[in-house]
């Protein structure tokens, strides 16, 4: 594995790439992205080893087999194309189109910016279908300010999870640590949520999940933060950030939501309709503006945009310090 400097200037080429040329859709449209082909697995493994009428905890056993054997597969996997990658400016370079691959800004502005341009070409039908692509809650239940409000959650969530955390693990661990975290991320998303099925044969998957993005969603409340300086409240994504990540379902996502609700004085998150029931879920920045609409999906599409600039910045300057001590 190369050393964490090069790991660091990687990364910063990564970042660039993903955000000059975002994916490569006719490549994908004919082999499938490999997020798709980490689904398969997954599917497979919970296909063959998720029985029923198992008790409880051959449930949670064997859904901490099939975990283990998907982190090491794509451990392995990272490890194995680390090897063949010369530790060449021509390795390296190739290296870093594959970091990008894993890395969502790009895609992630994309999908949020398809909701705010749905509400000016189509309004709010148009719009509902735009949001379900990003969200899971039902957008026939979601208002203009439900719609605007879920489009900026999923934008501060997926910040964490699609763009710092996977930073993070590459700068760890190198493609190893990239793509183990990403099947872990896949996973989560896939069995890791409390349904009848996955309940306990997803319980590994939530769990290491969860420990996975501590660091991560900290951090990226912190870059949300801190970007506020392009144009917003740093102190009210801080205090919001204290006050009331805590409160989130989720023991990670309140952090960058609460963040981008602060900076941009809006209350995100609380109560919401998921799969016909009322959840009781806690407010991010309780007390800001809850009417929200298209223009508050654009005023986080930029603070998005000084996150990611931020978090570039950090990172070469991790890679010029490095570079410097090494």
């Amino acid at each position: 594995m190369p050393g964490h400097d090069v790991l660091a200037m990687i990364a910063v080429l990564a970042l660039l790439i993903d955000a000059a040329a975002g994916e490569p859709g006719a490549l994908w449209g004919r082999i499938g992205h490999p997020v798709r082909w980490m689904g398969a697995a997954i599917e497979g493994l919970d296909q063959r080893l998720n029985r029923h009428g198992d008790s409880p905890r051959q449930l949670r056993m064997a859904g901490g087999l099939a975990l283990l054997i998907l982190l090491g597969a794509a451990a392995t996997i990272g490890a194995v194309i680390t090897l063949m990658l010369p530790a060449s400016p021509l390795g390296y370079g190739i290296e870093a189109l594959i970091v990008s691959v894993f890395i969502a800004q790009r895609s992630l502005f994309e999908h949020v910016a398809a909701v705010a341009a749905a509400f000016e070409e189509g309004g709010l039908t148009a719009a509902r279908k735009a949001v379900s692509l990003i969200v899971g809650r039902d957008p026939d239940m979601l208002d203009e300010a439900g719609i605007a409000r879920a489009a900026i959650e999923s934008c501060a969530e997926n910040f964490s999870d699609g763009v710092t955390a996977p930073l993070i693990w590459y700068l760890i661990g190198g493609l190893p640590g990239l793509l183990a975290y990403k099947m872990l991320n896949t996973a989560d998303s896939m069995i890791g949520h409390r349904s009848v099925r996955h309940e306990h044969f997803g319980w590994a998957a939530a769990k290491c999940d969860d420990a996975a993005n501590f660091l991560p969603a900290r951090l990226a409340g912190l870059i949300i933060a801190v970007a506020g300086l392009a144009g917003g409240s740093v102190a009210g994504g801080l205090k919001a950030m204290r006050r009331d990540a805590g409160h989130h379902r989720s023991p990670n996502a309140g952090w960058p939501e609460a963040a981008m609700a602060g900076v941009l004085g809006l209350a995100l998150n609380g109560p919401r309709i998921y799969d016909g029931r009322m959840t009781d879920d806690g407010w991010m920045n309780a007390g800001g503006r809850i009417e929200a609409g298209a223009a508050d999906i654009g005023r986080a599409l930029r603070l998005f945009l000084a996150a990611c600039a931020v978090q570039a910045l950090l990172v070469s300057a991790l890679a010029a310090g490095l570079w410097a001590w090494l």
